[in-house]
């Protein structure tokens, strides 16, 4: 009879995309698709509208996919990628959503961090934070 052994804590903490990982990878991915479509549209009908503005929105859509497909890989180096993907998303929501309130030139048109995700009820500003506990609970042993 062979048995299986139980599971390490390490094998256990480094899997990031079962339970409520799984429902983050979907938000990032949704945001990913949204972002992607709306800054692609953006871009290619209006943007010398608000270039700054659309081309935020873009990096905005690469970010998305980076975190959505970082989270979902297992792996020390798909962990650190999350994490730098996570914190540029916190980084970036914050900066373009305070330049977004006091340089409104800039930000004649929204983007998903203007005024830090007000227009997708502020789910951009919350969903680093949630990433950010959700890695630090799964982080690889060191």
């Amino acid at each position: 009879m062979t048995t299986t052994p139980a599971k390490t804590a390490h094998q256990t903490r480094d899997t990031r995309n079962t339970g409520p990982g799984r429902l983050l990878i979907a938000v990032y991915a949704v945001f990913a698709i949204s972002a992607t479509a709306r800054a692609g549209y953006q871009i290619l009908t209006k943007f010398s509208e608000a270039p700054l503005a659309y081309l935020l929105s873009a990096f905005a859509a690469l970010v998305y996919v980076v975190a959505t497909v970082s989270l979902a890989k297992p792996g020390r180096t798909w962990f650190r990628v999350s994490v730098a993907a996570v914190l540029v998303e916190l980084v970036g929501v914050v900066i373009v959503g305070a330049l977004s309130i006091f340089d409104a030139v800039q930000f004649p048109h929204e983007t998903v961090w203007s005024l830090f995700g007000r227009g997708y009820a502020f789910i951009p500003l919350i969903l680093p934070i949630l990433g950010l506990v959700w890695l630090y609970r799964r982080r690889p042993a060191a």
